[in-house]
């Protein structure tokens, strides 16, 4: 009998009482479930990320938007958990082996938390990456500069709040299939990141893809996704 069902629910279903792991996800989808931290108990964050790792050790478990109790409790009850402390998130287990890139594109410093949580959750994902920082639209010469970090990614995620424009310039200047992210970065009329939301929802450059609000997990495993199953490069 599988580990599963001796734990209830049938294949695939690991039943904690608490919560209903889905621990066939990997072999559905190619990537295992994810913890979302916010709003689970310390204890309970650790028993999932357990759980998940023992089903699959293989690779990396994911947990997200982690409160500091949580991440504490994690660090000290699974000593080969890493931290992230920008992202707010952990992981345990080894990261699979990177196929493709992409490239997380924030504008500021104040978009980090959400830029590293794309870029470790693209990692996880299985895909390299690498980040371009503090490329705001209001010193244009620096989106500028970093072109060449762009043009040669295989997929582009770009996290920015207050007016959210810089999707539609980086959209403009590159053909790479981009995943926009705004942030509820920005003084009071940014709504909590609702402008950037539909800034980005009404741009005029062609092949940009938005998630919700500081949603960078969501565009980490988009981006991961298509970089992994890019066609491989001419090496000309």
């Amino acid at each position: 009998m599988a580990d599963d069902d001796i734990h209830g629910g049938g294949r695939g279903i690991h039943d904690l009482g608490f919560a209903r792991l889905d621990t066939d996800r990997a072999a559905r989808t190619g990537d295992p479930e994810v913890v979302y931290g916010a709003g689970k108990t310390p204890e309970q964050v650790v028993q999932i990320l357990r759980t998940l790792h023992d089903a699959h050790p293989e690779r990396a478990v994911l947990a997200t938007r982690l409160t500091e109790p949580a991440a504490d409790a994690v660090v000290a009850a699974l000593p080969d958990a890493v931290l992230d402390p920008v992202a707010r998130c952990v992981t345990l287990g080894p990261l699979p082996t990177a196929r493709g890139t992409v490239a997380v594109v924030s504008a500021g410093t104040s978009d980090a938390p959400v830029a590293a949580e794309a870029a470790l959750t693209a990692r996880v994902y299985g895909a390299g990456v690498r980040q371009v920082t503090d490329v705001g639209v209001s010193g244009l010469h620096r989106v500028l500069a970093a072109r060449g970090d762009l043009v040669t990614a295989d997929c582009l995620v770009v996290v920015a709040g207050m007016e959210g424009a810089l999707p539609s310039v980086v959209g403009g200047l590159v053909g790479v299939p981009l995943v926009a992210v705004p942030t509820s970065v920005g003084y009071g009329a940014s709504f909590g990141g609702l402008a950037a939301l539909l800034g980005m929802l009404n741009s005029c450059a062609p092949g940009v893809t938005v998630v919700n609000i500081d949603n960078g997990f969501g565009a980490g495993v988009f981006a991961a996704r298509v970089a992994r199953n890019a066609a491989p490069r001419d090496p000309a």
